[in-house]
């Protein structure tokens, strides 16, 4: 065997972290039919972390990607990482080795220490700040979705709001409470550049896929933001193609693209996640005591778009079947039983639901109308959002009020028109319920046709009002008002304190255009 150090082709990010441990993602450099092995190595405070240096693989199933999880780390401290790849050339390249068997016929990884310091900051070094071991204070974060690819020549508008991203984590003011992760909610590549019908900028080739990422995430602003501060992702239509469904896979073509748009999501956005589920591309974290729970709403999505019918549709997978064995659930289930426990768990503090499509508010098309005729007029079979899911609603929605679910936070993006929603339960008899609920949205990170979509007039403002309440039991039914929407290219910065949720939406200038105050129950 023979090997040569090299920067990575793209990365590091820093996915996953927690109090003690962090999570470090790269792919290695273009080697061939070498194999291809990862070596890392930890600093605190300029200094390196003795016995800290490590290889780890890069696998051509995950197209040369890999992570190294660095663990017994200092809550609430700031750490740099230094990785590159080593290519290693092996008589043997197709039989299965175990990684053990790679690594010890290379020297020992320390000895790549001083090589490793050599490489490019920008190429090679990831910063990170572990996060904190108390619940007792606040939490900052920042979220957003949907970057639309730019032609070649005007790449730089597509990038240019990571810069502002990067540069909100870098400048806290004395005394305020710094972001600590960066959630990203679908839509971070376009597969289908036009639509799914028009073949021009359609990935249909592992090549294809593969360069969307790397023109994404290797982007200057993003790939500098990537390796700056731990992120949390997930995958809505565009990772695969517009308005995906899981039904669409028994078509033959389209099972053959959808198993390369997952290979190739699963390298770059999922290896770098908790990965709590096993392969399921659903995930759970938690930073300062605040619970998140990170939704597959894609892969998992049944609609039958022929038949229309409403309650057999769902969002997140075939929920369980009742009286059958409990050990077989779906991700419905699962989220449910979480937000049970975290309720059990953490009180009335609130707990964040993530899902690339919208909770609310509902667009107007969706809102079912009786004309003067009586004739029903019922669209939301054809809705992209969660007004197509009713039964999925339901349960989450039921779970919530009959176990007294205080302060779930729905995240979302999608629709290119950032706005948050406070949600409201009224009894028929009783009135309104001492319960709350919440949904944030924040899109698009880049779109530039707002005269075609994202209009803040095309969605409910006031459920009661607009006629969109929503029937979570005979009794209860859910109504919700919508607020500060916005157009413009955007971020939001969520800050948590005891009693409220602040979402400051923040243009690509890095500028404050927005503020929302909602209080917690």
């Amino acid at each position: 065997m023979s090997s040569a150090l090299r920067p990575p082709s793209l990365g590091p990010i820093v996915g996953h972290a927690t109090p003690n441990s962090v999570r470090i993602w790269i792919r290695g450099a273009e080697s061939g039919e070498s194999r291809t092995v990862g070596v890392a190595a930890l600093f605190k405070e300029k200094k390196y972390v003795p016995d800290s240096s490590r290889y780890f693989r890069l696998r051509r199933e995950y197209d040369r990607t890999g992570t190294i999880d660095f663990d017994g780390l200092q809550a609430d401290t700031k750490y740099r990482v230094r990785v590159a790849s080593l290519m290693v050339d092996s008589a043997t390249v197709n039989a299965h080795i175990a990684d053990e068997d790679i690594f010890t016929k290379l020297p020992l990884a320390k000895v790549w220490k001083e090589d490793l310091e050599q490489l490019a900051v920008e190429e090679s070094e990831a910063e990170f700040r572990t996060f904190p071991d108390r619940q007792d204070t606040g939490l900052s974060f920042v979220f957003g979705s949907c970057r639309y690819p730019c032609i070649p020549l005007k790449a730089s508008l597509s990038d240019r709001i990571f810069d502002a991203i990067y540069k909100r984590f870098q400048s806290v003011g004395e005394g305020a409470s710094s972001p600590r992760f960066m959630l990203m909610v679908g839509d971070q590549i376009y597969a289908d550049t036009l639509s799914r019908f028009i073949p021009v900028g359609l990935a249909d080739t592992e090549a294809e896929f593969r360069d969307r990422y790397m023109s994404a995430f290797g982007s200057p602003n993003m790939r500098r933001l990537l390796r700056s501060v731990p992120h949390y992702m997930t995958l809505d239509d565009h990772e695969i193609e517009d308005n995906w469904v899981q039904g669409r896979i028994k078509d033959r073509d389209k099972r053959v693209l959808f198993n390369m748009a997952i290979s190739a999501y699963m390298s770059y956005q999922w290896l770098h996640s908790p990965r709590n589920y096993d392969k399921r591309l659903y995930y759970e974290f938690e930073c300062a005591g605040y619970p998140f729970f990170v939704t597959d709403g894609r892969t998992q999505r049944i609609r039958d778009d022929e038949d229309k019918i409403l309650e057999d549709n769902h969002m997140f997978g075939t929920p369980a079947k009742g009286s059958t064995d409990s050990s077989y659930k779906g991700q419905v289930d699962i989220l449910c039983d979480w937000l049970k426990a975290q309720q059990a768990r953490v009180g009335d503090r609130p707990k964040f639901l993530v899902s690339g499509s919208v909770f609310a508010p509902n667009n107007v098309d969706s809102v079912v109308r009786t004309n003067a005729l009586g004739c029903v007029k019922d669209n939301r079979w054809k809705d992209a959002a969660w007004a197509a899911f009713p039964e999925t609603r339901r349960q989450i929605l039921k779970t919530i009020l009959d176990h007294h679910v205080q302060n779930v936070v729905f995240l979302s993006g999608d629709i290119h028109c950032s706005n948050v929603s406070e949600i409201g339960f009224h009894h028929k008899e009783n009135g309104p319920l001492p319960l709350k609920a919440f949904a944030i949205t924040s899109s698009a990170f880049y779109w530039p046709f707002p005269f075609a979509d994202g209009n803040p007039l095309d969605y409910v403002h006031d459920s009661k009002l607009e006629g969109d309440g929503f029937e979570v039991s005979p009794d209860v039914t859910m109504h919700y008002k919508s607020k500060d929407f916005e157009q413009d290219d955007n971020f939001m910065e969520v800050k948590i304190d005891a009693t409220t949720i602040t979402a400051e939406t923040i243009n690509k200038k890095g500028e404050s255009i927005r503020t929302s105050v909602l209080q917690l129950a």
